[in-house]
Parts: structure tokens; sequence; C-alpha cells
């Protein structure tokens, strides 16, 4: 019996000290992972691969995980105000200032810019070329309504900061948007991002609105052309909001206001400027810096780095 116990002792040994050692394991791995940083942003940003070259660098810069989800500004920030992302990156801003004001975003930071435009097909059947952007609309509706199989209108109709832009033209028109989904099979929701819905828009030789960026990045592919490329009502601002750790605590507000403070830094505006142009012949966006008056965002939206302690103010 002595015998059996001494055998039983020393398996519990080994078995402790396997335990012990796969503890030790755990732990050295578990302290080898990297910080995380997790994104919600628009699909422009995504699509045109911008945001992977900008995730690289800052990746080797703070030895960090960026994981990125882009989905439009609508789902950016309904994954924040669920305390899903540490940092959006967002072009639609009145939602912006509201997520803001209600307490879920830290502060608005302009980083980039370029512009909306409403392409079609090059024989243009409804005759928008040259229109300012309301009659477009207007007409692109009247027409559609006529001849519904030759004329339509593809619609991004995923709550994107691209679709916001897209009732705001309706209203400009003086068309309540309300009544312009059911309209007519003139009409056509996507569902789904800038790319898809250009995709789908060509095989249909319809018209949409895009954002030139995403336009220029998928223009290869496509037999649309830019029809409408001018109006004031046509700016699209791009900003980061980090969350607010008053509402989160858990959110990584440090690392998100690093990632805004890169965005603003001469390297980060520089690589903004230049991008796109070795493959398009021109960038996809431009640099906010210097440009803050322009595009209605001076004042604390201006481009400029976020202070040290703007987290640890926010969460007091």
């Amino acid at each position: 019996m002595k015998g059996r116990y001494l055998g039983i002792s020393c398996l519990a040994l080994i078995l402790a000290l396997l335990c012990t050692a796969t503890s030790a394991a755990d732990d050295e791995a578990g302290s080898g992972q990297k910080e995380l940083l997790r994104i919600s942003t628009t699909t422009s940003l995504y699509d045109t691969l911008l945001l992977d070259e900008m995730e690289t660098i800052f990746e080797e810069m703070y030895d960090v995980d960026v994981r990125t989800v882009s989905g439009g500004t609508g789902i950016a920030i309904e994954r924040a105000e669920k305390g899903d992302a540490d940092l959006i990156l967002v072009h639609d801003v009145v939602r912006e200032r509201k997520f803001i004001e209600v307490g879920y975003g830290l502060s608005r930071t302009c980083f980039a810019y370029n512009y909306f435009i409403i392409v079609g097909p090059e024989d243009d059947p409804a005759g928008i070329k040259g229109m300012t952007v309301s009659e477009a609309m207007e007409t692109i509706m009247e027409k559609g309504m006529e001849k519904p199989a030759q004329i339509k209108f593809v619609s991004r109709g995923d709550d994107s900061g691209t679709h916001a832009r897209e009732k705001l033209l309706w209203d400009s028109a003086g068309i309540g948007y309300d009544e312009v989904p059911s309209s007519g099979s003139w009409y056509v929701e996507a569902g789904q991002g800038m790319g898809p819905t250009l995709l789908m828009t060509n095989e249909m030789e319809g018209y949409t609105l895009c954002d030139t960026s995403t336009f220029l990045a998928y223009q290869g592919d496509l037999d649309l052309v830019p029809l409408i490329e001018e109006g004031d009502v046509l700016l699209n601002v791009y900003a980061a909001i980090p969350v607010n750790p008053a509402v989160y605590p858990d959110v990584n507000c440090e690392m998100a206001t690093n990632f805004v403070n890169y965005l603003v830094s001469d390297d980060g505006q520089d690589l903004i400027a230049e991008y796109g142009t070795d493959t398009y012949g021109q960038p996809l966006f431009s640099p906010a810096r210097g440009k803050c008056d322009l595009i209605g965002c001076s004042g604390d939206e201006c481009a400029l780095p976020l202070a040290e302690r703007a987290c640890s103010l926010a969460s007091a």
C-alpha cells in the first residue's frame, strides 16, 4: 500500500509540474500579446487601401495590433455606441457632432477630404451633364419614373455617410426623401459598400452618388463617367473621433489618440497628400492641413494633435 501511495504522490507531483509549466507558458504568451486598437471606419478609406498603409506604419511605430471593421459611417457609429470600437473614422458631420454631444465621442478631428460626384453612363440618358446638383437629382427622378427600364439610380441604401449625403441632395432638390424609395423601380437600393454599389450601377447602366476616391480606385472596372462634379454640397470631409472613456472605461483611448495624432502629423498628412498618385496619376484624398477653414473644420476640429491628457481628463 505504501508503494501505491508513493506512486500516486509522484504522479500528482508530475501533473502539478506540468500544470505549472503550462501556466507559465500561457502567461508568457499572454504577456507577449500586442496592445489592441479597434477602428471602425467608412468604406472609402478601407476600399482605397489608404487605411491599410497607415495601419502598417502605425503598428510599427507603436508595436500595436490595429484591427479595422469597415461598414460605412452608420455601422461605424453603431459599433462605437456599443463599446466595440476605440476610434471611428467617418464622414457625416451631423451624426459626428451628435455622437460627441450625447457623450460617446471624445472629440472630432478633421484629417482629410475629397468630393462626392454623380456618375452615370457616358451617353447620359437622363441628360444631366452640365446641370446643378439639385437639377440633376430632380431630372434623374423625373426621367427615371418615365422610363424606369432605361434610367435607374442606385443608392447605397445602407445608412452610410454617402447615403446620408444622398438624402441631403434629394432635400436640396425639394424632394422629400421619404417619397423617393417607393416612387418606382427606377430607384434601386444596393445595401452595400461604395465599391459593390459602383459595380452594380455599372451593370445596370445607371446613376449613383459616390466619392471621388472610391471611383478612381474602381475606375478600371467601370464604364461609368463623372457627370456632376461641382457644388459646395459635394464637399466630403473625413474626421477621426476617439470613443469617450468616461462612457466605456475599457476603450484604448490613449492609442486612439496616438492614431489621431499620427493622422494629422506631417508624415500622416504627407501620406494622404501623395496616396494614389503613382497608381492613378492623382491623389485619392486631400489632407486637411492648411485647409481647415475651407472645409469647415476650424477651431478645435482642425487638423491639430490631441492633448496627451485628453483621455485622462475625459474619464476623470
